[in-house]
């Protein structure tokens, strides 16, 4: 029997087949939404905050 996951966004069962194209999702609309939650910035990685330099202290004048 394929092994069965829980879809991040609806918490539907999903068989972890060839032939779900959208795995660990359910489906395109799931896989879409948590995609836009990415990009709105819902979801995040947790990390040290990026430490941004200026360039003009390392470019030759």
């Amino acid at each position: 029997m394929p092994t069965q996951v829980i879809c991040p966004n609806c918490q539907q069962t999903v068989l972890w087949t060839k032939e779900s194209a959208f795995k660990p999702f359910c489906s395109e609309r799931c896989k879409m939404i948590d995609l836009g939650d990415w990009a709105s910035e819902k979801h995040a990685i947790a990390g040290e905050d990026v430490q941004y330099v200026d360039q003009e202290d390392y470019l030759e004048h």
